[in-house]
């Protein structure tokens, strides 16, 4: 199986991916203070965990990094996932690296380089600091201004053919090949200053990525560089019951921001496990595991796990009605939508004194 970041392909059995991809099935207890995503198995998979946790049991140096692609101006819930991990890493000792792939943005999507910085400015870092990342304990930089992730992307593309490209991604476009050997500058850029550990907390789409980032690594040799470890959550729904929330469908995902009348209107009309009658829903109750407006509420919206398991056992039991769970959503949904706006509105004053790499 190609698991495909450019998106022609959807994974439908993880445990098969863990299998297939030797990954780590993910274990919460290896963590201090999980995280509501590693507590309840959005997080399922990753590689070299044991390696990460033991940097923070022991107060040892680590970085975790991710990226922000300036194409738009929302992103998407699984975004939100990515930072809530971040900031994980962050409270329990990671520095933080956040690049703006600006370059990929104008290869890939059109996107000039000062047009993608506009974005990443004026939306999209306040974004991931409005859903929690700490700018205190976090470099930025944009792909364009750091000529060391170009000179790691370059010595990559030295090591690594057009064969074990096309084994991992189905194709060795030039075009990919270039927007692959320079994430791996991104994923490894920190450790050009000190060699330590670092994690990538991404979808499963984005695994062969990391795959490669360690073949390379093994090629160049294992002391130069730690091998990058990964953590792996699932996708978020689509509120039609689809793996994945697609911009193609747009009545069936959710963004940041949205205004709360349509956000309203797309939970409303959301698949969930409710039975075809009252009658029938309070003698067998609700079936959590096709009810996409649970799954927001589990992925997203409740963070205590005594009321997330209560508002699970009124409606399995058929107590609670697809109605009022839909309720429940709306009513969570529209005070964290307001939560956001306000916490943006104060990122983006922030932004000046954040601290940029070069600057």
């Amino acid at each position: 199986m190609i698991i495909d970041p450019w998106g022609s392909e959807l994974p439908e059995d993880y445990s098969k991916i863990v299998k297939d991809f030797g990954l780590d099935v993910f274990d919460s207890k290896l963590f201090p203070e999980p995280n509501r995503l590693m507590r309840r198995g959005v997080i399922f998979a990753g590689r070299d965990l044991k390696r990460i946790a033991d940097c923070i049991k022991q107060g040892k140096k680590y970085y975790a990094l991710s990226g922000i692609m300036p194409t738009a101006d929302r992103i998407h819930f699984g975004t939100k996932m990515v930072v809530e991990q971040l900031r994980y890493f962050q409270d329990h000792g990671a520095h933080t690296y956040i690049l703006v792939a600006d370059l990929e943005a104008q290869a890939s999507r059109g996107v000039s380089l000062e047009e993608g910085k506009r974005r990443a400015l004026e939306f999209h870092i306040p974004a991931y600091i409005a859903l929690g990342l700490n700018p205190k304990k976090t470099s930025f930089y944009f792909q364009s201004e750091n000529m060391h992730v170009m000179q790691i992307a370059f010595d990559a593309a030295n090591h690594l053919t057009a064969n074990e490209f096309k084994a991992a991604y189905g194709s060795n476009e030039p075009g990919r090949i270039l927007s692959v050997v320079t994430q791996f500058g991104d994923m490894l850029y920190p450790q050009l200053a000190e060699r330590m550990p670092g994690i990538i907390p991404v979808g499963i789409d984005q695994e062969p990525h990391v795959r490669l980032c360690r073949d390379y690594i093994g090629k160049v040799s294992s002391k130069k560089y730690v091998p990058i470890s990964s953590i792996y959550h699932k996708y978020t729904r689509a509120l039609n019951g689809d793996l994945k929330m697609s911009k193609s469908k747009p009545e069936s995902m959710l963004e940041l921001p949205e205004d709360l009348s349509s956000v309203e209107k797309k939970i409303k009309r959301a698949l969930t496990g409710g039975r075809d009658t009252i009658e029938e829903h309070r003698k067998l109750g609700g079936d959590v595991k096709n009810d996409m407006v649970f799954e927001l509420l589990k992925q997203h919206l409740v963070e205590n796990d005594s009321e997330l398991k209560e508002i699970h056992d009124k409606y399995v039991s058929g107590e609670m009605l697809s109605g009022e769970l839909k309720k429940i959503a709306i009513d969570k949904m529209n005070e964290f939508m307001t939560d956001f706006e306000e916490k943006l509105a104060s990122a983006r004053s922030q932004i000046k004194n954040l601290h940029f790499v070069g600057k």
